[in-house]
């Protein structure tokens, strides 16, 4: 019984792996849809980063493009 419950146990994750995606094309309007950002004020957003970044002496450390070897 044990061996079972083990084996449904491993298997059971297995379930959520599927090829098909789970947002279809027809849904993805309602992604891109402003209200679904993160910042509703994207001014207001650049302001805190700015003042964040000044604070912080982190300029940059948002995450950002390219490399160290000038390709962009």
């Amino acid at each position: 019984m044990a061996r079972w419950v083990i084996t449904l146990a491993m298997l059971l994750p297995l379930g959520g792996c599927s090829v098909e995606p789970w947002v279809q094309p027809y849904e993805r309007a309602n992604l891109a849809d402003p209200i679904m950002s993160f910042n509703r004020d994207p001014l207001s957003g650049k302001y805190v980063l700015h003042v964040y970044q000044g604070r912080e002496a982190g300029r940059g450390a948002e995450g950002g493009g390219g490399g160290g070897c000038g390709c962009n």
